[in-house]
């Protein structure tokens, strides 16, 4: 069992890397992680960058487990 969540985790963090590397590269707004963080007197404003690359690595980490079962059943 430690090598599934080992290799599912793999999965995760190499897919969500690669899609932020690449929107970094090319400069892919929906792949790009963006932070702002400001603090005024007026006010208060936070931002935050695409989650889409954390969502295709959530998938791809469904599908390898999957595989993974398949395979070893």
């Amino acid at each position: 069992m430690k090598l599934k969540s080992f290799i599912v985790t793999f999965a995760f963090v190499l897919t969500t890397g690669m899609l932020y590397l690449v929107g970094h590269m090319f400069t892919i707004p929906r792949l790009m992680f963006h932070h702002e963080y400001t603090v005024n007197g007026n006010g208060f404003f936070i931002s935050i960058g695409s989650l889409v690359p954390l969502i295709i690595g959530l998938i791809v980490c469904f599908f390898a487990e999957k595989i993974y079962i398949y395979k070893f059943r």
